[in-house]
C-alpha cells in the first residue's frame, strides 16, 4: 500500500505543480528536490500563484508562513516542500483507507 501511495503521491505533485512527468518512476528523494526546486522559482516568480495552490491543497496557512519565516529553520522552498509532500500523502492514504467498492452490481440489485 505504501507504494502504491507513493507513486500515487508523485502524481499529484507532477500535475499539480506542472513538473514534467519523469520518463521513468522517481524515488521519493528525487521527487522531493523537483518540487523544491518548482516552488523555489514559484517563490521568485509565481508567489501568488503558489500561495493559492497551498490553499487548494488544504496546507495549512500558519505552517506557511511559518515556512515563509526566516525563523523557519529551513529554507522557505524546503520547508513548503515538505509541507506538500506531507499532505499529499496523508490525502492519498486517507483515500486508500476510504475507498467504495466498485458498484458492478448496481443494475442486478435495481431489477424489479
Amino acid at each position: 500500500m505504501q507504494e502504491e501511495v507513493n507513486q500515487r503521491t508523485a502524481e499529484l505533485i507532477v500535475r499539480d505543480f506542472e513538473l514534467s512527468a519523469p520518463e521513468q518512476e522517481v524515488g521519493e528523494e528525487e521527487l522531493f528536490a523537483m518540487l523544491a526546486e518548482q516552488i523555489a522559482y514559484m517563490i521568485e516568480h509565481r508567489l501568488e500563484y503558489l500561495l493559492s495552490l497551498m490553499y487548494r491543497l488544504d496546507i495549512s496557512e500558519a505552517k506557511v508562513n511559518f515556512a515563509l519565516s526566516p525563523m523557519a529553520p529551513e529554507l522557505p522552498h524546503i520547508g513548503l516542500a515538505r509541507l506538500v509532500m506531507e499532505r499529499q500523502k496523508q490525502r492519498i492514504s486517507t483515500k486508500l483507507e476510504y475507498k467504495q467498492p466498485m458498484l458492478d452490481d448496481l443494475e442486478e440489485g435495481l431489477e424489479f
